[in-house]
């Protein structure tokens, strides 16, 4: 019987893992919570949204500059120097007097958060076998849900009770516990040696990435910003904003990601694609039942919920089962829930369908993350050498990252141009939720299909490779 994730082997690498990637998630969620108590303490209102936004825009870099290092001297350096920067970020954040040293702070944190991830992917490659990957994704997936679950009232808490502070230094006493799990991994690391890296797949110039990965990063804060401007000007911002940031992703991406060329490049692409539709639909969804259906703020989570739970529950069963069901497979299916989840999403703001199909509808939609997005992770290690694990992870949440930020922002240009409740009666369970509504989510469905038609191409290599084993030597080749 072969060895599980937390066999005597693993136990501490899959728990200290595990718990940095729902340490991460919980902050995340945990930091919506108290924003606005912070921001009315240290009158930072001007800066409410920079704070949110400069984390996003340094976790790329973050990406960026571990996924580099990490296929130089592998990830056992990045990953220790990435968790001291998550940790020095939560610090200065929880210690700040003002609201620009929380931003200062959070810059700090985005930075270290985002190579965090970089690396522990790369430790995914290099220790477990890749039997096992798909059950480390799976857990990993569940640790990124789960807070969304509980992050919010956990940070109410703590909030009302111990003060904001305590949201960001509390977690610091989670962290460095954490990271000694993961000890045994750093020594099997550094007893085997840093990778070879020589040969074409080494990255070019480092210092040219890193500067395409501040321009991405500057690019996504404007698309987000174009959406608070006024007049023309949004269209022009957001459009100059979205051809840089095609640019930039051009170098920072696998060659042919834009392309979705078969192999690797769909497979970034498709993570893209997938996290840009779900993400786009989502944000909007408790917007449309407060607005459209009357509900409060909780009730209206309620879909949210249901669609964590499933996520999570998908992406651990997947995992236990993944010899069993094939890549293309997890991918097609998982795509198709994502579209016809949308698709149901979009019915209910052109016809205001009853709230508990929209809720069950959205469910489905967790349900097809969780089998599409632990498969991409593993087809991302599967297409990569030591040579290129950090260039290729940081590629994939970096994909995870730009696609949800470029969708989301066009979104909200849709948005103010067609109106929250245009053509449609403002009070509660008025009839159709407004062609603002209708036009995001022709949007969200639009990406989504995108990434089911490229899915395929994502295990196209790897199944002709199959294909011809399976058809013999003798078989006629075109």
């Amino acid at each position: 019987m072969s060895e599980g994730p937390f066999s005597s082997r693993y136990r501490l690498i899959t728990v200290g893992a595990v718990v940095l990637v729902f340490v991460a998630a919980f902050e995340n969620l945990a930091v919506t919570t108290v924003m606005p108590t912070i921001s009315a303490e240290l009158d930072g209102a001007a800066l409410y949204a920079v704070a949110f936004a400069a984390p996003l825009a340094a976790s790329v870099v973050g990406m960026v500059a571990a996924g580099l290092w990490c296929d130089r001297t592998g990830p056992r350096t990045p990953l220790l120097l990435s968790v001291a920067l998550f940790a020095a970020g939560l610090i200065v954040a929880g210690t700040s007097v003002s609201m620009e040293l929380v931003v200062a702070g959070r810059l700090v944190q985005g930075l270290g958060s985002g190579a965090t991830t970089v690396a522990l992917y790369v430790i995914v490659a290099r220790v477990f076998p890749p039997v096992l990957q798909p059950r480390i994704f799976g857990l990993f997936a569940a640790a990124w849900v789960v807070p969304s679950l509980v992050g919010p009232f956990l940070a109410g808490v703590v909030g009302e009770t111990l003060g904001w502070r305590w949201v960001f230094l509390g977690v610091v006493a989670i962290i460095v516990p954490a990271a000694t799990l993961l000890r045994p991994a750093l020594r099997l690391l550094r007893q085997n040696g840093a990778p070879d890296t020589a040969g074409a797949d080494r990255p070019r110039i480092d210092g040219w990435r890193i500067a395409w990965s501040i321009v991405l990063a500057g690019s996504v804060l404007g698309l987000s910003v174009s959406t608070e401007l006024e007049g023309a000007l949004v269209y022009v911002i957001a459009a100059a904003a979205l051809v840089v940031a095609l640019i930039a992703l051009r170098t920072l991406l696998p060659r042919g990601a834009l392309r979705a060329l078969p192999g690797l490049p769909s497979v970034v692409s498709t993570r893209l694609l997938l996290a840009g539709g779900f993400f786009a639909a989502e944000v909007y969804l408790p917007y449309l039942f407060t607005e459209s259906y009357g509900l409060g703020a909780a009730a209206a989570g309620l879909a949210l919920t249901a669609s964590g739970i499933a996520w999570g529950a998908v992406s651990l069963t997947q995992g236990r089962f993944a010899d069993r069901i094939p890549a293309r497979v997890s991918l097609r299916i998982g795509s198709t829930l994502v579209v016809l989840a949308i698709g149901v999403v979009l019915l209910a703001a052109a016809l205001h369908l009853p709230i508990g199909v929209v809720i069950a509808g959205w469910a489905v939609s967790g349900a097809g993350m969780g089998l599409a997005y632990p498969r991409l992770s593993v087809l991302t290690l599967a297409n990569s050498t030591p040579a290129n694990q950090g260039f290729n992870s940081s590629a994939l949440n970096i994909a995870d990252s730009s696609g949800p930020a470029m969708s989301l922002a066009i979104a909200g240009i849709l948005f103010q141009a067609f109106g929250p409740t245009a053509g449609a009666d403002a009070g509660a369970g008025a009839g159709a939720g407004g062609s603002g509504f209708v036009a995001v989510f022709v949007l969200a469905l639009t990406v989504a299909v995108a990434a089911f038609v490229v899915a395929p191409r994502a295990t196209r290599a790897a199944d002709d490779a199959a294909d011809a084993a399976a058809e013999g030597p003798t078989a006629k080749r075109p």
